[in-house]
């Protein structure tokens, strides 16, 4: 089955991974692809460089970023491949394991859908 991790920290661009969390991450991301439990994973730009689209009954709004009223943004993703959504959660606890005390990191799980949920992406 696969699942979507949505991390999810407040963006400031003074915050960037150190050298040893980019070697740790390397390793555990080469570890996980091996292991056939890390399908995708990326970064998201800033929301500066983004855009919003909402619709409100039936009228298309368009708004650029960054979005000053967002408390928290989603950073990256990772698709993950795992029997259960506990097996998913320890996937994602070995990311936060990594992090330093600086960052402030939430990361939502939840399982794919669709007709052939878990089936390719």
């Amino acid at each position: 089955m696969r699942f979507l991790a949505m991390i999810r920290l407040k963006e400031d661009p003074n915050l960037v991974p150190g050298e040893q969390l980019m070697r740790d991450m390397t390793a555990l991301l080469e570890d996980m692809t091996r292991e056939g439990t890390m399908i995708r994973t990326a970064p998201l730009r800033p929301t500066a460089e983004g855009a919003r689209v909402r619709q409100r009954h039936g009228e298309v709004f368009v708004s650029d970023g960054p979005f000053v009223e967002t408390k928290e943004v989603v950073g990256g993703y990772a698709i993950l491949e795992a029997q259960t959504i506990q097996d998913a959660l320890e996937l994602t606890k070995r990311f936060l394991s990594i992090h330093g005390d600086e960052w402030d990191i939430e990361i939502e799980v939840r399982p794919l859908g669709g007709p052939e949920r878990g089936a390719g992406v």
